[in-house]
C-alpha cells in the first residue's frame, strides 16, 4: 500500500506529499497519534489508518499533491479554521461542540475506549468509574480529547484531571507514578503499550466501556473540513468518495493494517447529522 512520504521538516514540523493525479493540491493536519495518523520513525513517512483513508479519498478526487503537516491534537481544528489546512484527519470524535466549530465528513471510524493503570492494578480499577469513585485517584489525558468531558460527565473533579501534549507523555506520567492511570482509545492504547515499560504499567482488563446516561461511550471519528463554502464543498466531494471506500471493502482493507477490523467500519446506523445533533450534558 502507498504512504504518503516526508518532503519536508522545518520547525518541528513534518510534511508528507502522495501522488494523486490532479495539478490542484490539498493541505491536511494530522494528530502524531498511533494507530490514526502518526510519523513512522523508521521511514519518517507519515502513515495510520485515517491518514490512509484520507489518501486514497483524496486520490480518487484527482489530487496531485497532498501535503501533510504534524501537529497537537488540540491544534487541529484551531489550525483549520485559520487556514493553515484543507482539511484534518485523527479519527476525531464527532461531538456537538466541535460541529460548531468546523465541519465534519462522514463517519470514517468507530472505536472504544482504553485504560492504563500501575502494574498489577493496585487500585482495582476497571472502568472510567470506578476511576471516578475513588476520590484519591488522579489521571493523565492527552489536551483537549473527549475522554476529559466523558470523565467529568461522570463526576470527576477536574483537580484531578492531569494533561499533556502527546500519548508518550500521558503515558511517563503514569510509568513514574505521577497519575494512577491514564485513559485513551483502545486503539490508541494498544500502540501506545508497544513501547511502553510493561514492568511498571498495564492495560485495565477486563476493561468496562464508559456509560453515560444509558448510552455506551462509543467514538465516531471522521476528517474534519473548514466552516465555509469552500469546506462545505470539499466535505460533499470528500464524502461521495467515501463511501465509494466503505462499499468496496477497501476502507476495511486499509484500517486493518492499523490493527482495526469490521467492528471498527461505520455502519450507516450512526451519522454525522446525529452525532452533532445529540444533547450535550
Amino acid at each position: 500500500m502507498k504512504r504518503f512520504t516526508t518532503a519536508l521538516i522545518l520547525f518541528g514540523v513534518i510534511c508528507f506529499l502522495a501522488a494523486c493525479g490532479s495539478s490542484d493540491s490539498i493541505k491536511v493536519g494530522v494528530a502524531n497519534e498511533e494507530p490514526y495518523g502518526y510519523i513512522d520513525l523508521q521511514t519518517d513517512n507519515v502513515t495510520g489508518a485515517n491518514a490512509e483513508i484520507a489518501r486514497a479519498v483524496f486520490e480518487k478526487m484527482g489530487y496531485e499533491d497532498v501535503e501533510g503537516e504534524v501537529t497537537d491534537w488540540n491544534s487541529l481544528i484551531p489550525g483549520l479554521n485559520a487556514g493553515n489546512y484543507n482539511v484534518v484527519t485523527a479519527g476525531m470524535d464527532i461531538r456537538p461542540e466541535r460541529c460548531e466549530q468546523a465541519e465534519f465528513a462522514d463517519v470514517e471510524l468507530v472505536y472504544g475506549e482504553g485504560m492504563a493503570v500501575a502494574a498489577g492494578n493496585p487500585h482495582n480499577i476497571y472502568s472510567y468509574e470506578d476511576l471516578v469513585a475513588n476520590e484519591d485517584l488522579t489521571v493523565s489525558i492527552m489536551s483537549a480529547a473527549n475522554q476529559i468531558e466523558i470523565l467529568q460527565q461522570l463526576g470527576m473533579d477536574s483537580s484531578r484531571i492531569q494533561t499533556a501534549d502527546s500519548i508518550a507523555d500521558n503515558i511517563a506520567a503514569l510509568e513514574s507514578g505521577d497519575v494512577d492511570a491514564t485513559v485513551m482509545t483502545e486503539a490508541t492504547l494498544t500502540a501506545a503499550l508497544e513501547s511502553a515499560n510493561l514492568d511498571a504499567i498495564e492495560r485495565a482488563e477486563p476493561f468496562e466501556q464508559p456509560v453515560i446516561d444509558g448510552e455506551p461511550q462509543v467514538a465516531y471519528g471522521a476528517a474534519v473540513f473548514a466552516d465555509s463554502d469552500e469546506g462545505r464543498e470539499l466535505r460533499d466531494q470528500y464524502n461521495e468518495h467515501l463511501q465509494e471506500l466503505i462499499d468496496s471493502g477497501e476502507l476495511l482493507e486499509i484500517i486493518s493494517e492499523f490493527g482495526f477490523g469490521e467492528d471498527n467500519v461505520p455502519t450507516g446506523e450512526v451519522t454525522t447529522a446525529d452525532r452533532c445533533n445529540q444533547e450535550e450534558a
